[in-house]
This record gives structure tokens, sequence and C-alpha cells, in this order.
């Protein structure tokens, strides 16, 4: 029985989640999100000035609407709650893609705040780190309807990072850069129910 026990918190150690739940997130992410994390800022310049030369001027003014907010303080505020949220596919073909609303919600476990988009068929979870007054790092992974979330690092090529913005009362956008699938910059805007 002991042995038994020992076994099963060496394993917990070692888990790829254990340095997340520190807090660690430099250690715990794959040098190729560090480096996607790294290529944010450029990323996201580059495939904005893109996608408005490209896009429709509708999708355009519901990017507008998300990017205008500046993000507010996030540190210390309660960000859980049922949310609808939709993702905006930026760079691929076509060069702006905006989804309907579906499902998320933020809640709390072990590792702290984790993000679960609930309906529709390309979901995701993950957890977010404190790594700035108005931004919290967001690692998770890309599951589909049919199958139960995926941790991170249990498949690189579902592996997310990105940045998590406050910008209003109950309203949140997540910024992912390079995602492996179908564009180059993808936004999920989340908003209070």
């Amino acid at each position: 029985m002991l042995r038994h026990m020992i076994t099963a918190l060496a394993a917990l150690a070692l888990a790829p989640t254990a340095a997340l739940a520190t807090g660690d997130a430099a250690d715990a992410l794959s040098q190729a999100d560090r480096d996607r994390l790294a290529s944010y800022e450029t990323v996201r310049e580059e495939t904005l000035a893109a996608v408005r030369d490209a896009a429709d001027p509708a999708g355009v003014a519901t990017l507008d609407a998300v990017l205008g907010p500046a993000p507010e303080p996030i540190l210390g505020a309660d960000i859980r709650g049922d949310y609808r949220c939709r993702t905006i596919k930026l760079g691929g073909d076509p060069a702006l893609i905006v989804y309907g609303w579906f499902s998320c919600r933020i809640d709390e476990d072990d590792q702290g705040y984790r993000l679960v988009k609930l309906t529709g068929s390309q979901r995701l979870s993950g957890h977010f780190i404190d790594t700035a007054e108005d931004r919290l790092t967001y690692w998770g992974a890309l599951h589909y309807a049919n199958e139960a979330p995926r941790p991170y690092g249990a498949d690189p090529e579902r592996d997310q990072v990105g940045y998590l913005f406050r910008i209003g009362e109950g309203h949140y956008r997540l910024e992912l850069p390079r995602p492996h699938l179908e564009s180059r910059f993808d936004i999920l805007e989340i908003e209070m129910r």
C-alpha cells in the first residue's frame, strides 16, 4: 500500500502540469510555445495589417470592436463565471472569419482558473498564470466535440498559448498567436452571460 502511494506521488510530481501549478510557466511550456509567445507582438501586428487590407468591411468592423478597448487591470479580478464566446480567425483563407457564439465557462481547480469552451465543433480547455497586471498567460489544448479535453503537452499540434486581456466588466479577449490550424492568429472573445 505504501509503495503504491509513493509511486502515485512520484508520478504526480513528474507530470507535465506539476510545474504549471506552481506558476512557473517558463519551465513548463515547450520551447515551441515559448517561441510562439515571444513572437506574439510581431505576429499580431503583421497579421492585423494584412487582414485589414484583405477582409470584408463587416468582419473588420467586428474585429475593431473586439480589439478597440484597451486592456484593464486583471490581477485580483474574479473571472469565474458562465460566458458566451466566439472565435475570430485571422490570416488564413479567407483572411478573416468571425464565428458565431458558443458557451464557455471559467471555473477553478487545483491549478487555478480554468477556461473551457463547452460547445461547437472545435473546443479548448486550459489554465491561466498571472504574468502581468493587465494580462494572464493562457496554456491549454484544442479538442473536438467528440473527444474528451486534452491536457497541455499531450499532443504538441493541439497545444495553445496566448494572453487573456480584460476589456470591460465581464468582457475578455484571449489572443492566440500562431495556432497550428487554419489561421495565423486567433482571438476568442469572451463575454459574461
